[in-house]
This record gives C-alpha cells, structure tokens and sequence, in this order.
C-alpha cells in the first residue's frame, strides 16, 4: 500500500550504523498522529487566534474556549458517556448555549477545511480551545487527537447561572471535577469573555447590549482571581443586581476563598489551568481512545510518497521535516528495490533536490522552533520497483550520521500496482465560470480488464447551520482515454470535487485486491489546468 503524502513520523534506528537519539516518535505509518502534529504545528486555524483577536465586543478565544466546555458539559463519569464529540452542533438551541459566538465559531472551523477521516469536528474544536488559551498569552496545552463525533445531541447538563452551589458541584462531579478543580475550572474559563444582556438577560438585567466582562484585561490572567479578592471586580456572575445568578460568587467562595488565594500566583494560576483545560478537551466517552499527547513536534518528519509513471520511468516524491536549522547538513534518501537484485546492499540513492524552511504556528513560535523541509525525486526502475526507503542525515560537524528509518524497518512500500498518479492527475479550472474539478489519474499495473474506485471525503458541508458534516462518496473510475496503456500500466480516472482533502483507493488487478488508504489531497502539487468554455 503506497502511504498518504502527509507528513508522519519518524523512529531514528539503532540497527544501523549512526547515532541514536531518543526523540518522541511513533511507527510509521500513522495519519492520525501525523496529522494532528501537522494542524498543531503547521496548519493554518491559528491565524484566527493569534494576539486574541477580539469580535463583536468580546473575543475569538473567549468564544472557542466557551464551545469547548460546553460540549465537553454532556460528560458523565457514572455511566461513561458524553464529554467533548462535538454533539454542541446538535444543542444550540438550548438556553445555556444560546449565543452567536456558538455560531461563529463552528463556523470558524468549518471554514478552514481541515476536518479529515481520523481528525473530526470534535478534535478541531479541541485544537481550537488550545490556540484560544496560548494566543492571550495563557500556557501551552499538549494536543491529543482521536475524538470521536457524536451523531445526535446530548443530555442538557450544561451548568446554569442561577442554579445553587449544590447543582454546580453536581454538575462538575459528574463532569469528572471535584470541587476544588470546579472553582479551578470556572476561574481559567471566565479569565476570558463575559455574559451579554442579550443572551442572558436574567445576569444582565441593563438594558444596554453590551457584553459585561469577567475582568478588566482580554488577556489569559489572573486578573479575574486578583480583583475578586480585592472586591474591585466587575464579574456579573459575582456582584451582578441579581443575587441569583451570583454562581461565580458561590463557586469561589465554596471553600472560604483557599483555592483562589493560591491563584494569586500567577505560575500556580497558569500551571492549574493548563493542566485543568487539558483534561477538559480530553474529557470524551468511554471507549474513545486519545493519542499521545503532542507538546513539542517530532524531530523528523516523512511524508508519503508520491508515484508517477511516465515514459519507462517511476518516479517517487517525498519529504523530510528536520527540526532546526544547519545551512552545513547535508540528506541523502536511499531504498531497496523490490527483488533486491539491482541496487546495491546499502541501497540506491538520492541527495535532496531542495530545502524548504518550515513556517510554524504561533504555538512553534512560542517556543522558539526552527526546521527545514528536504524533498527528494527518485528514479525508480519499474521493473524492479522500490520496496521501502530511509534517510541518512550529515551534520557535517563531525558527529556521525544519524540514520532515519522507521525504528529499523523502513519506510515500507507496501504495494506498487494501484496509485494515484499525480503527474498526470490534474486540478482543473473552467473559465469564465469560476469552477473547479480534480481530475484524479490512479494507474493500475495491469490492463483494461483491472478495476478500481475511489472513496473521496470532502470536509464541506452544504448546510448552512450546523450540524456540518463532510460528504463521502464512492466512484467507480473509467479508462482513461487521454492517458493510453504504457510499460504495463492503464490508468483510470475520475473527476472529484476539488474540496476532498482525502480518498481511499480499491482495485482489482488479475483477482488480487489492492488498496490505498488516506491519500492526502491537500498536499498533493497537481498540475493545473485552464479550460476555457466559450460562451
């Protein structure tokens, strides 16, 4: 099986000459990891997120951090059900999830496309709520991904204002909080945002629509702890007109103001929340199985290959992520062919064709990362093909080479009769009607009697209110006219949306089946092309 072009993660070997060096790693392949690494470190929902960038009176962080609790409020210890799975996007019209930033951002998340087969909108709203902590200066959450999204709403648990002190501690047992982590929780949460007369007009009894902040700063502070206890706050839910909506008042207060004394330290407020706010998003049902947690990326990164046909010739492109930067380093790409018998024992050989610096987001800027990407374009024989590859990485500093290969077994290529071509796979733009298709090619090692069909997940959804689910679709694909038969490969084809970011691949060659599973679209260079319609 020819692995997804996303970048995954490397082991770095002992079995081969070189140094080994304990860094986080996994076996390759894993989409899912990789992935969460790649939309943690290299995606792009960050922008959004970055400075605390404020929307409609409050901010975008206030109101990520707002949904993720919110959906994670279905939770239940006793019975192992609910938690964060993205069943929000069936409970908005409930009173304690009324609000436009619900709306908005749901809508922040399906608009960046990043939603995958291993990585849903449960997971996207759990990234959302670290980039919402880290960017107004709060702590850096690690990231585990595997959420899975619920298809129906979930119980209405969600705390309310005017419920008593006995209801909240309730609430957040069951949640999976003592009462202790509850005052924690409730003060990390309300460092950001605060309650509209709009939307609660029983809290907010002014008449004015403005939103009432929980403390004088936008920032991830203690500010809403230090002026609690000063009695300079302007927090609704502690001194607001109505005594019955008093629930910060009440939580705060619970156990004669300890626990807020000991967020007087900024470092001890900081600590506590990341630590709570990490247990939050990783609060999901029974069942459900996390990844590892991400707090740093991994040091070497390899993309799955990508396969071309043409003219006698396979070529296979691929990529090595290296964390920090050495003008001086020097890559090389070997592999084994298939029938070991035309490259030497160590393998051919490739040097990179290009070095790429990697452009973090703001949670690798904050700790100062730096990496290069190294592509590699290999020449295959196709006759004997390529059995799986590896790296070997030169400082030229002195130190001995470090050896990338997959904890000893390579980067195995598990099959090489079904890919998808993306030399002769296009991306096609129909003018002047502003639309676009993907032309996918899949060549087949075999001939025209072969089968073969693609699966595409296509993270746009045609709603237009939440819920937002993805479209997946199964097509069987057709010879390929413009792309005749050659050095016993036939190609099919079809046209898909140009929104599906991944496809899965089945075919049949001569009885034998062959798949390709995760193929990423979104890193794949097609070339393109412009059809002009006349009108």
């Amino acid at each position: 099986m020819l692995q997804s072009p996303r970048v995954l993660y490397t082991v770095i070997s002992c079995g081969l000459v070189g140094v080994a060096h304990s860094f986080p790693t996994f076996q390759w392949p894993n989409p899912q990891l990789a992935y969460a690494d790649n939309q943690l470190y290299e995606g792009v929902l960050d922008i959004l997120a970055q400075n605390c960038p404020a929307r409609e009176n409050t901010t975008i962080n206030a109101e990520w951090l707002r949904i993720a609790y919110h959906d994670m409020s279905t939770h239940d210890v006793d019975d192992g059900t609910g938690g964060l799975d993205a069943s929000i996007q069936y409970e908005l019209d409930r009173p304690q999830n009324i609000g436009q930033g619900m709306f908005d951002s749901l809508n922040d998340f399906k608009a960046f496309d990043i939603i995958a087969p291993f990585f849903g909108m449960a997971d996207t709203i759990a990234l959302g709520a670290i980039f919402a902590v880290a960017g107004c200066g709060g702590p850096l959450i690690p990231f585990s991904a595997g959420r899975v999204d619920a298809t129906e709403a979930g119980p209405a648990t969600v705390p309310e204002p005017q419920q008593d002190l006995a209801s909240h501690t309730e609430a957040f047992r069951r949640q999976g909080f003592t009462p202790t982590e509850m005052i924690g929780l409730v003060a990390c949460g309300h460092t950001l945002g605060g309650v509209r007369q709009v939307d609660f007009p029983l809290v907010v009894t002014d008449t004015e629509d403005v939103l009432q902040t929980f403390d004088t700063t936008i920032n991830f502070d203690n500010a809403v702890v230090s002026e609690y206890l000063q009695n300079t706050t302007q927090n609704i839910l502690v001194v607001g007109p109505n005594v019955t909506t008093r629930s910060d008042f009440r939580i705060f207060s619970s156990d004669g103001n300890e626990t807020m004394q000991s967020f007087l330290s900024s470092n001890t407020f900081n600590e506590t929340c990341g630590n709570l706010i990490e247990r939050m998003i990783n609060t999901v049902p029974s069942g459900v199985t996390l990844t590892q947690p991400i707090s740093e990326p991994f040091d070497y990164v390899v993309a799955g290959p990508l396969f071309s046909y043409r003219n006698g010739t396979l070529s296979m492109v691929t990529h090595l992520r290296v964390m920090t930067d050495n003008p001086s380093r020097t890559v090389t790409m070997l592999w084994a062919d298939r029938q070991g018998s035309f490259c030497p024992s160590t393998g051919c050989t490739t040097p990179a064709i290009d070095n790429i610096q990697v452009f973090f987001t703001f949670i690798g800027n904050m700790q100062g990362l730096t990496a290069d990407r190294y592509v590699f374009n290999a020449t295959i024989n196709p006759a004997t093909s390529i059995s799986k590859f590896w790296f070997e990485i030169n400082e030229n500093d002195g130190s001995d080479p470090i050896i990338v290969d997959n904890g000893g077994s390579g980067f195995v290529i598990e099959q090489d009769s079904v890919f998808v071509d993306d030399r002769r796979s296009e991306n096609v733009f129909v003018s002047p009607a502003f639309s676009e298709f993907t032309k996918v090619v899949v060549a087949i090692r075999g001939d025209a009697s072969s089968s073969v069909s693609i699966t595409t997940f296509d993270p746009n959804s045609d709603a237009t209110t939440p819920p937002y689910l993805p479209t997946i679709t199964t097509t069987n694909l057709q010879l390929d006219d413009s792309n005749p038969a050659e050095g016993g490969f036939t190609f099919f084809t079809a046209n898909i949306s140009g929104s599906v970011n991944f496809l899965n691949i089945s075919g049949n060659v001569g009885g034998v089946s062959y798949t390709q599973e995760n193929y990423d679209m979104t890193v794949v260079g097609f070339p393109v092309v412009t059809v002009v319609q006349s009108e």
